[in-house]
């Protein structure tokens, strides 16, 4: 019979049988999944090429955690479940972080702290975050290379509020959304991020879109010069300088449009339409038609698509103004509509990746902390394009990711040879498991 510690701890008995729990079990790990994020980024080469955008000024005869392994630390935390640096006071300690982060996995020598990961968020400067945007870019390129040039390329810009709970540079109070809060602008091409911009909240919801909208084209025609883009955008966005800069440059767009009275007595026949269609059925009617408008500050008439929705609620009218061809129904639905995906990635961002914890005192800092976020999610996009296509968890949140993939139990062995991770017998997706590393463990991608 097997002695318990002198520091068991009793719980309810199940049956006649005792049950009694200690911290005698040895060098554990709830995290071994952070070894298929090491697998992910060895394809990727991210971090690295994130590693080789900042400048490291301490005298390396005094340093003693490698810049690489602090980014590893705290991007593969974030993208573990562990939203603050706080937490990597016991983090630092993890075996299972420790060889994902390229450490020697021991107890007497951890990883860095949570005040020398601050003091590196801390001293990151605007020249560097310029360097570090572009990697993002680079890395939707690289996973592009293998498929052959893209026909067609959507970009969605969508901006979110970022709410703020202390004295933050840039803090401001927006109206609309009626706190204290930063307005990050997003731009997805489909799943994948390429931009992801913290802007303080007392600005035009769409300022800087076309600075960013020119680079963005800019390298994807020196890439792919017959390229066709779409921009793609609610109506913060329907500014009548962006869209004749897409006019003069051959990119086409589609764009919400906010209701004003003009534009509702031109679409007021098909109001009408739809408004006697449900009278007569009692059902929702929606009506589709299209005509030329040009508020008074635009310098064109433009192509403008209403829906002419009756709900039992009351009446749904939107409008839409694009530069595409196309039947209006088609273009509303099958392709204005699609933007709302660019909608959850941003929730996924904010709410299973943290990129809301922006409570550093400087703007550059919170800048970077959100490209951390976004670096994680590179990771676990990468993740469910390379390794989780054609399976359950193909379209899977990164929450949902993080717990069936990545929060895995594990007793952890170190030899001289080897490091090996016993993996919980009872862990239920082993075999997905298995298939993801093999399908990880192809060619590595050529580094950026």
């Amino acid at each position: 019979m097997t002695e318990c510690s002198t520091d068991a701890m009793d719980f309810e008995r199940l049956g006649s049988r005792q049950v009694v729990g200690d911290f005698d079990g040895g060098r554990l790990t709830s995290d071994a999944g952070a070894l298929i994020l090491r697998e992910v980024d060895r394809r990727l080469s991210l971090i690295d090429a994130l590693n080789a955008c900042i400048p490291d000024p301490r005298d390396p005869l005094l340093t003693q955690h490698e810049q690489v392994t602090m980014l590893s630390q705290r991007i593969f935390g974030i993208a573990l479940g562990y939203e603050d640096l706080n937490d990597h006071q016991t983090l630092r300690g993890d075996p299972a972080l420790q060889v994902a982060a390229r450490v020697e996995p021991t107890e007497e020598d951890p990883m860095a702290s949570p005040s020398t990961l601050c003091r590196l968020e801390n001293r990151i400067d605007r020249r560097t975050l310029v360097k570090l945007a572009e990697v993002f870019v680079e890395q939707f390129i690289a996973a592009r290379a293998s498929q052959g040039p893209p026909k067609e390329l959507i970009l969605d810009f969508d901006a979110t509020d970022d709410p703020l709970h202390g004295h933050q540079e840039g803090r401001f109070f927006h109206g609309y959304y009626d706190r204290y809060c930063y307005l990050p602008l997003y731009v997805f091409c489909g799943d994948e991020l390429l931009v992801p911009y913290l802007r303080p909240s007392n600005i035009d919801g769409a300022k800087h879109s076309r600075a960013i909208l020119k680079l963005l084209v800019r390298r994807f025609r020196q890439v792919w010069p017959g390229v066709k883009i779409i921009l793609r955008a609610d109506s913060g966005f329907c500014r009548w300088k962006l869209m004749r800069w897409c006019n003069r440059h051959g990119v086409d767009y589609i764009l919400g449009l906010a209701r004003n009275p003009v534009l509702e007595r031109l679409g007021a026949p098909w109001i009408q339409q739809a408004e006697r269609q449900f009278e007569h059925s009692h059902e929702k009617q929606r009506v589709f038609e299209e005509f030329r408008y040009a508020a008074s500050t635009w310098d064109r008439e433009r192509r403008v698509i209403i829906k002419a929705e009756r709900l039992v609620e009351g009446p749904n009218t939107r409008f839409v103004v694009t530069s595409l061809e196309g039947e209006p129904q088609h273009l509303y639905d099958k392709v204005y509509c699609q933007r709302g995906d660019a909608e959850n990635r941003i929730k996924e961002q904010q709410l299973g990746l943290f990129a809301g914890r922006t409570s550093c005192g400087a703007m550059h800092a919170n800048q970077f902390r959100l490209f951390l976020s976004s670096a994680a999610y590179v990771l676990l996009q990468a993740l469910r394009r390379i390794a989780l296509e054609g399976t359950e968890l193909a379209r899977s949140q990164v929450q949902t990711i993080r717990l069936k993939l990545l929060k895995v139990a594990a007793r952890v062995v170190v030899s001289v040879r080897r490091v090996r991770f016993y993996m919980a017998s009872s862990y239920p997706y082993q075999e997905p498991f298995r298939r993801l590393l093999e399908r990880l463990g192809g060619p590595q991608m050529a580094p950026i």
